[in-house]
């Protein structure tokens, strides 16, 4: 696989140490216009501001051990939240949301994808650095579940997270993306080529817990309780996320 990695757009902004009437969430690239819209439904009906951090789950978790002021974490994947629970750097992990992975192309692209098998007929593919970025471990696993991923190794550009990927599409510098469900319907300059059915790549799930380090370990509860209440389910559905209590 090529190793250059497509820098994102989307920037980690830890600044200082939060306030006493500031949380701080560190979420998932993928979860970007989600969490900030409950972020926002939060502050309006408590008070609290909650403030968003994103990028890469595997860049996130890596700020997290390094003592970042970051009150609550949402991952893409809970190999990167087991990894944090095991050091007892967060607590109490919960999976929270489901997700699926899509196969994108420029919204003019006349490219047909009917399986993974037609991912050999594209030149460059972007997707999630398959080493550490939750997106491209799943990608990976996937087509190596199929036995395709060594022949086609060569033509993925890895990136800084999901949204590099899909940036990549938009801008023409990929052909094709392999990203979650839920990117695909951020964006018009893309369309779904193919969805990769239910069962052929590993169940996605994003767990959530409270940083240990907490500095506001009560908020950050409070703002866990209301991920999972009926303004932010209603959020994250019509966002395209499942529910893992459904």
């Amino acid at each position: 696989m090529k190793r250059t990695l497509i820098r994102s757009f989307i920037v980690i902004g830890l600044g200082l140490v939060a306030g006493a009437e500031e949380i701080r969430i560190a979420a998932a690239a993928s979860l970007a216009e989600a969490i900030t819209e409950i972020s926002t439904a939060y502050q309006k009906e408590t008070g609290t501001k909650a403030t968003p951090v994103f990028a890469g789950s595997n860049v996130l978790a890596r700020q997290i051990e390094e003592g970042a002021p970051l009150d609550i974490f949402l991952s893409a994947d809970e190999a990167t939240m087991d990894k944090l629970a095991k050091a007892n750097l967060v607590k109490e992990p919960k999976g929270l949301l489901t997700n699926a992975l899509v196969v994108v192309v420029p919204a003019d692209s006349e490219a047909k994808i009917t399986g993974a098998a037609d991912l050999s007929n594209l030149k460059r593919i972007a997707i999630g650095d398959p080493a550490a970025v939750p997106a491209g471990v799943y990608a990976k696993a996937w087509l190596s579940k199929l036995g395709l991923w060594e022949n086609l190794e060569g033509k993925f550009v890895g990136t800084e997270n999901v949204r590099a990927a899909l940036a990549a599409v938009e801008a023409g510098n990929a052909d094709a993306a392999i990203v979650y469900r839920t990117d695909a319907t951020i964006s018009k300059k893309v369309r779904i080529a193919w969805s990769v059915p239910e069962g052929e790549a590993p169940p996605i799930l994003y767990p959530v817990a409270v940083c240990a380090e907490s500095k506001h370990a009560e908020e950050a509860q409070r703002f866990a309780t209301f991920l999972s209440g009926n303004k932010s389910s209603e959020i994250f559905k019509a966002r395209g996320f499942g529910l893992k209590s459904e």
